[in-house]
């Protein structure tokens, strides 16, 4: 008897083409699962190395600018690391020179407070959602400082989920992870270490720069420095009113008045 040109599929065979085809789905599915969470995590991990990177280049920045003054009382740098026990949170504070306006419209001179707090942001106002950062790195600008007046400024984020604001200072003979306000001195050299933890598959990030003070921690018989070109020791800027810095016992930004 002929055979039907016409029969169907077995049951069998629709269960097998079934089983395979759902395989080869699953396959597919979990190789584009992977492919898109390697992904992720890339621009994860670029996202936070680029964000430390930002942060360890705008703080270089700012302390390769550092206001000098031939009257020391009138300069300043203050920092304590997060291992020093010195704080509640790492920061840094001191002097810059600035050539662009904080503050558009608004007269102010070329000399600037400015101070890196780390915070965690269970410490700041507000609950923080489970989404939000755990940690921010914040950048405190103050035109027009004044040590007689509360300290102001405009406070930004500059990066999130730093884990790590070490900062070491060097005298010259040892290192040490505070520098007091009352040491009335400036390091020889600063090492700041910016850094993100691993976490979640995401790679750490980490930046490290060292910024040389030697020439500025230099100080005459006569109690004084002298005044130099402008380099990446620092620089001499204007007072808070425009004026050129001034002599000894003058009044440069907090000095005598």
């Amino acid at each position: 008897m002929a055979r039907d040109p016409y029969r169907g599929f077995t049951l069998a065979e629709v269960l097998v083409a079934s089983t395979i085809s759902a395989f080869v789905a699953l396959v597919a599915v979990g190789a584009l699962k992977t492919v898109t969470d390697g992904a992720h995590l890339v621009r994860q991990a670029g996202e936070a190395s680029a964000e430390v990177g930002f942060a360890a280049r705008l703080l270089a920045r700012d302390l390769t600018n550092f206001y000098r003054d031939p009257d020391p009382r009138s300069m300043q740098l203050v920092g304590a690391s997060q291992s020093s026990g010195e704080a509640p949170t790492a920061f840094l504070r001191f002097y810059t020179v600035g050539r662009a306006p904080a503050r558009g419209g608004q007269p102010e001179g070329d000399v600037y407070e400015v101070e890196y707090i780390l915070k965690q942001t269970a410490d700041l106002e507000g609950s923080p959602d489970e989404n939000a950062p755990r940690s921010l790195l914040l950048r405190r600008l103050w035109p027009n400082p004044d040590r007689d007046r509360e300290p102001g400024g405009i406070l930004v984020p500059v990066a999130q989920d730093i884990d790590v604001f070490q900062i070491r200072f060097s005298d010259g003979r040892e290192w040490t992870d505070s520098w007091p306000e009352e040491t009335q001195t400036l390091p020889r050299l600063i090492e700041v270490t910016l850094a993100t933890l691993p976490r979640e598959g995401r790679p750490a990030s980490i930046e490290t720069f060292t910024v040389n003070f030697t020439r500025l921690a230099t100080t005459p018989p006569d109690g004084q420095v002298g005044p130099s070109a402008p380099d990446q020791q620092g620089q001499q800027g204007q007072g808070p009113n425009g004026s050129s810095p001034a002599p000894q016992g003058g009044g440069g930004p907090g000095g005598p008045r």
